[in-house]
């Protein structure tokens, strides 16, 4: 069956072409009793209209686009959530990608949606180098990154300051009498992976007392599994030396850890104490409710969004800005229970 068009439309209605266009691109500009004409002609005609040959018309889709590391990851589910928020509000719809941690993936993405001239991009990068951000942002659409810092300036960023979340969650482990404590989280490429660590660092190298030894267990993702992998590798070292507690990259990771924890009768917090990042819901849902450190992921979201949203209106040059919000260390039983030093 052939697509109805406008004219078809305009002639049920008995209005102009141009009254039908302005009543699907701007309403505002047609009265009440034409608009209400046109919609019913519409209705009972099944017109669709042809989106592809309004997007080569205006320039750009109605659409907008997140490329994150991992959609199954709850983090990411919660920025978008945020992101969908602002594009609702402008009328336009999010779509969202995942790059699986892989650049390949993300190159082919990028590519794609540019293509499509989606309005903009919200993108958290898998290799955030200063060259590797300036080949991403060769792209038709503007692109604002999220949960990831900028610091060449080349476009909005919109992040968390994971150096200082990284500083919390150890500080936190260490106040509580721990001295052998193992980071868990990878892969290092990750921008995220290594400013959590720094600041994990950070904290012994502050500590004014006795020494404090930070064992690094590197992760091939931030995944569960990855997370009982690493419990297994824990277990595995000898007594004398084995963490008494761990901080994890993120939850998924450290509910992972925890998992191995529990099949292995290692009581948590009493034989390890857990602290995991980002404070998903399923943190503190947890068999043993998890002490995390908590990003304002909504936020996140919706703030990058209004940013792009911001950047692809601008009728002149836009000013790029980098906001960063400061993490805070949710404490649950987890890590509540203080060890003696030793």
């Amino acid at each position: 069956m052939p697509a109805v068009s406008i004219k078809e439309v305009a002639a049920r209605a008995g209005v102009s072409v141009g009254t039908v266009s302005n009543v699907l691109n701007r309403p505002h500009a047609v009265s009440a009793a034409n608009r209400e004409r046109v919609q019913q002609a519409i209705d009972d005609l099944g017109f669709v209209r042809n989106e592809s040959a309004r997007q080569l018309r205006a320039g750009r889709s109605r659409f907008l686009a997140a490329v994150v590391l991992d959609v199954a990851n709850p983090f990411f589910t919660d920025v978008a959530r945020g992101a969908q928020e602002a594009a609702d509000a402008a009328g336009l719809v999010l779509l969202l990608c995942s790059s699986h941690e892989d650049v390949e993936r993300e190159r082919r993405h990028l590519e794609v949606l540019g293509e499509q001239r989606v309005t903009g991009i919200l993108l958290s990068p898998v290799d955030s180098s200063p060259e590797r951000l300036t080949e991403l942002l060769t792209n038709r659409s503007p692109v604002v990154l999220v949960d990831s810092q900028d610091p060449g300036r080349q476009t909005c960023s919109v992040a968390v300051d994971d150096v200082h979340g990284g500083r919390l969650a150890v500080r936190h482990l260490l106040d509580a009498g721990h001295r052998r404590i193992a980071f868990i989280g990878g892969p290092n490429r990750l921008q995220q992976v290594r400013d959590r660590l720094e600041g994990a660092r950070a904290a012994v190298a502050e500590l004014e007392e006795d020494a404090a030894a930070l064992t690094v267990l590197e992760t091939e993702g931030l995944t569960v599994e990855e997370g009982r992998r690493a419990g297994a590798r824990i277990a595995q070292l000898p007594a004398r030396s084995r963490p008494t507690a761990a901080f994890c990259a993120n939850d998924l990771v450290a509910l992972g850890v925890l998992q191995d924890a529990t099949a292995r009768g290692v009581r948590v917090p009493q034989d390890l104490a857990l602290v995991g990042y980002d404070d998903i819901d399923f943190a503190a849902a947890a068999a043993v409710p998890l002490t995390s450190v908590r990003q304002p992921r909504h936020l996140l979201g919706r703030t990058a969004a209004e940013l792009l949203l911001a950047e692809a209106g601008a009728s002149t040059a836009h000013e790029h800005q980098q906001v960063v919000f400061q993490p805070d260390l949710v404490v649950r039983l987890s890590s509540r229970h203080r060890r003696p030093r030793r």
